[in-house]
């Protein structure tokens, strides 16, 4: 089949990949990018060592997707997992697996993902145009015919939309895509950051900032009502909460805040031990080392930062006697330990969501090659659609196969 001209709008993982899959089958490839550089979002992901996918298996993949997982099921059938892997690993980029099946440049470095990308665009002779912002997509009867770029008209096929969501705008992700798809028909399910840090105002959360917990249960309650839970490592900042924990039940969080919803987190600082084993270490603690100051022996439990947070909210007098240490001061020490509570009044901003939530409708979008119901010739990919998952590589693999998926159906 020949391959018409194709415009790639945005040049982040899900346009490096459409722009070359379609070069690779012999289409002339144009690649517009407003940035000066292709792949900042890519370079500065994984706190820039770029979690570029996860092994899990695609049953257990698509759920971290939620409700709108099963629509990527068609686009991973032809690009998934192992077709990614061979991809970098045949371009001599080794790929190692860690903890949670996350998938890493075996060199830690972002970067040489995007040198891949580049070089592989470069070797199929993609014109790659930086500093290039499309304006509009031109359509006639119903058909893509052309690209609009600030004063200048690029006839063309097929047009691939990759411009990325609104999260870190500084990457060049500003939303520009959102209007393109909206001019065209498209309908927008509302934008909002994903993978984001919580707000809280309550004053003993700001007193720990820097402090970073591992191995920490917490549970998201909206309304007083238990919606979700995790478990993983947290910090406490400035303005209230992140860490993966955090992050991962953030997307709950921030619909049920825009909701009005009463939002709060309930940390489990012991999750190891139930409430009857934490007890009885409490009891042993108090028997063979009777006298000791209640916060020497709470060292043994709590990071430094916290113990007087602790003493506080469980009403512990600092010359309380732990020989004699009353029970119902006890039982009340387990209780804090176990479900520590923090009021969550707010969402930090696009600048620090790792992505974008909402997007390009999904029922507007054929899933077996991204190409839009409305538009003949318009291909609409990555971050743009309205599918979110949670930290673990998932939104890359989504952004590079619905790229992959979408240069392959290019006509």
């Amino acid at each position: 089949m020949q391959i018409g001209r194709t415009i790639v709008i945005g040049g982040g993982a899900a346009g490096l990949m459409a722009a070359g899959r379609a070069a690779e089958r012999g289409g002339k490839v144009i690649l517009l990018e407003k940035m000066e550089r292709t792949g900042r979002k890519i370079g500065i992901s994984g706190k820039g060592r770029c979690n570029l996918g996860n092994s899990a298996e695609l049953a257990d993949f698509l759920a971290h997707f939620g409700k709108n997982g099963n629509f990527l099921r068609q686009c991973f059938q032809q690009f998934f997992t192992a077709e990614l892997t061979a991809f970098f690993e045949s371009r001599n980029l080794p790929l190692v697996i860690e903890r949670g099946g996350r998938i890493f440049p075996a060199g830690g470095r972002a970067l040489d993902v995007v040198r891949v990308c580049n070089t592989w665009l470069k070797s199929l002779r993609v014109t790659v145009r930086h500093g290039a912002t499309a304006t509009s997509i031109l359509v006639r009867n119903g058909k893509v015919y052309g690209v609009r770029c600030e004063t200048e008209e690029l006839p063309c096929e097929n047009v691939i939309l990759a411009t990325g969501g609104k999260s870190y705008p500084r990457t060049g992700s500003t939303g520009d895509g959102y209007r393109l798809a909206a001019e065209l028909g498209h309908s927008i399910v509302p934008v909002r950051p994903a993978l984001v840090p919580l707000v809280s105002t309550d004053p003993k959360i700001h007193r720990m900032a820097g402090l970073e917990l591992r191995n920490i249960g917490v549970r998201l309650y909206l309304d007083g009502k238990r919606k979700a839970q995790d478990f993983g490592e947290l910090a406490f900042t400035g303005f209230g909460l992140s860490g993966p924990v955090v992050l991962s039940l953030s997307g709950i969080a921030v619909d049920a805040l825009d909701r009005g919803e009463k939002v709060t987190l309930a940390l489990d600082l012991k999750p190891a031990l139930d409430s009857d084993k934490l007890d009885a270490r409490l009891l042993r603690d108090f028997s063979g080392r009777g006298g000791e100051p209640i916060a020497g022996i709470l060292r043994g439990l709590l990071p430094r930062e916290m113990i007087p947070i602790c003493m506080e909210a469980c009403h512990l007098p600092e010359n309380q006697d732990t020989a004699h240490f009353p029970g119902k001061l006890r039982k009340r020490l387990v209780q804090w330990l176990k479900d520590f509570r923090v009021d969550i009044s707010g969402y930090r901003s696009f600048n620090e969501a790792i992505i974008s939530a909402g997007g390009v409708s999904l029922k507007e979008i054929d899933p077996h090659t991204m190409q839009s119901k409305l538009v003949k010739g318009l291909f609409i990919v990555g971050e743009l659609l309205d599918l979110q998952a949670d930290t673990g590589g998932y939104n890359l693999q989504a952004a590079f196969s619905t790229g992959w998926v979408a240069g392959s159906s290019v006509s």
